[in-house]
């Protein structure tokens, strides 16, 4: 799923935990790390809402989430932060991260 800066506040809003992967196109380990987040969109799908965020396309939505380098991921329950993944990662960090929120 792409999330932007026209749809997150209604996804989040959703009520369903939220992982946002920020990544850019030129970005080597942001295309490493993509075919994990589509595996765990797959795996968490109806439980956890995964998607990806172009920091080129979203300034105002990296900026808000003091995105410094890619690919960070970011977990977000309740609507707010509350852990984040900078650099690529195994996927069982991710898989526990996101079982931290459920």
């Amino acid at each position: 799923m792409e999330i932007n800066e026209k749809n997150l506040e209604e996804i989040i809003a959703g009520g369903k935990p939220v992982v946002v992967d920020f990544w850019a196109t030129w970005c080597g380990p942001c295309k490493r790390l993509g075919p994990v987040i589509e595996e765990l969109a797959a795996e968490y799908d109806g439980k956890v809402i995964i998607g990806k965020c172009d920091i080129e396309e979203n300034p105002e939505l990296t900026e808000k989430f003091g995105i410094m380098s890619v690919p960070t991921v970011v977990f977000i329950k309740n609507g707010q932060v509350c852990d984040s993944q900078v650099g690529v990662a195994g996927k069982p960090v991710y898989e526990q991260k996101i079982n931290a929120m459920l």
